[in-house]
């Protein structure tokens, strides 16, 4: 049975998640930065539409990239050195929680609703929320090309979105935002749901229980909150 959560209650154990929807885990609650950073901490998130109560899902099994099994082609590999680009951290948040949310080949709507915008900026502010962005020339000067956001907790990032307004920007985010990671010792990137894309990069299903063992592992590590900063030759 769907646990509902009133604010000050606790998650129900993740093995309790539903099978049909998969990893549905409860309803409820609220999105205040306590509730979220303890939900991450537990191998769950936020899923839900506008208007519609919290839904909290914790997938088995689950989607995740360890950073050194990321697979950059040869096509990726040679657009990364044109460098017809500007790579920026944590410069525009929100604008790419937008870009995120804005409707995708002929959706009606998205789940990035205003709600989540704010908890998520709240995050950001708070240095657990992070942004990598993607600028390139437009007509009128460097433009939002693409990019993505998430969590980040102890040694784990966890992916919430991704966009691109041009060929390879959500990949240059992502091929240098797992570079990063790998120098600052992460050992893990959740991506939560499995799609053939991900797949592609290199991106793996496991259980639930790995999953969770992971985080219990990592989320203990001191991570970098604050503001980041990328290294240059990444940036440049």
């Amino acid at each position: 049975m769907l646990a509902w959560l009133n604010r000050n209650d606790h998650f129900p154990p993740v093995a309790q998640a539903l099978v049909e929807p998969n990893g549905l885990l409860a309803a409820g609650a609220d999105l205040s930065a306590a509730r979220l950073l303890d939900a991450y901490r537990r191998g769950i998130f936020p899923w839900f539409n506008p208007g519609e109560p919290i839904l909290w899902w914790s997938p088995d099994p689950r989607m995740v990239l360890f950073p050194d099994e990321f697979r950059v082609s040869r096509s990726l590999v040679r657009r990364l050195r044109r460098g017809d680009y500007a790579l920026r951290v944590d410069s525009a948040f929100v604008a790419v929680m937008r870009a995120c949310a804005a409707p995708r080949g002929g959706q009606r709507g998205t789940w990035i609703g205003d709600a989540m915008i704010a908890a998520y900026s709240l995050l950001h502010a708070l240095g657990h929320a992070h942004s990598v962005e993607v600028w390139m020339a437009g007509e009128q000067g460097p433009e939002l090309a693409g990019g993505l956001y998430g969590v980040a907790l102890g040694g784990v990032f966890y992916g919430e979105s991704m966009f691109s307004c041009r060929t390879d920007a959500s990949k240059i985010a992502l091929a240098r935002l797992v570079e990063q990671l790998r120098r600052w010792g992460y050992g893990l990137i959740d991506c939560q749901m499995a799609t053939a894309h991900l797949a592609s990069l290199g991106a793996r299903e496991i259980p639930r229980a790995d999953f969770v063992a992971w985080l219990d592992r990592l989320t203990t590590l001191p991570g970098r909150p604050g503001t980041w900063t990328f290294d240059l030759d990444l940036v440049a």
